[in-house]
């Protein structure tokens, strides 16, 4: 039995208009000013701390519900710490890490 593939259509080439090509981004601010995400390794920079210690002191945030309780709302499991810019989960981090460091 042989088995062949569907001879695929041939795309038809379309001109772009001439004033296409000379219009500038409506967006001229780069993309760079605003990062999309917070990440663990920022976040342990900022508060002085190893990644690997504020990790360890989110998970066990996370546990905290009622003190935190969106930071292990937005925590998906096996996936990198990163939180949106602003974020209460970000804020809760954020306080969650300087608790730790005042405890130490």
């Amino acid at each position: 039995m042989t088995m062949t593939q569907p001879a695929k259509p041939a795309a038809a080439t379309v001109a772009a208009p001439r004033n296409a090509q000379a219009k500038p981004a409506s967006n001229p601010k780069p993309a760079e000013d605003k990062p999309e995400a917070v990440t663990l390794d920022q976040l342990a920079r900022e508060m002085k701390l190893s990644p690997r210690d504020a990790r360890m002191l989110l998970r066990l945030a996370a546990k905290q519900t009622k003190l935190y309780p969106t930071l292990g709302k937005e925590h998906v499991a096996r996936q990198p710490w990163s939180w949106a810019p602003g974020s209460k989960a970000l804020e809760e981090a954020r306080k969650a890490l300087e608790t730790a460091q005042t405890d130490a």
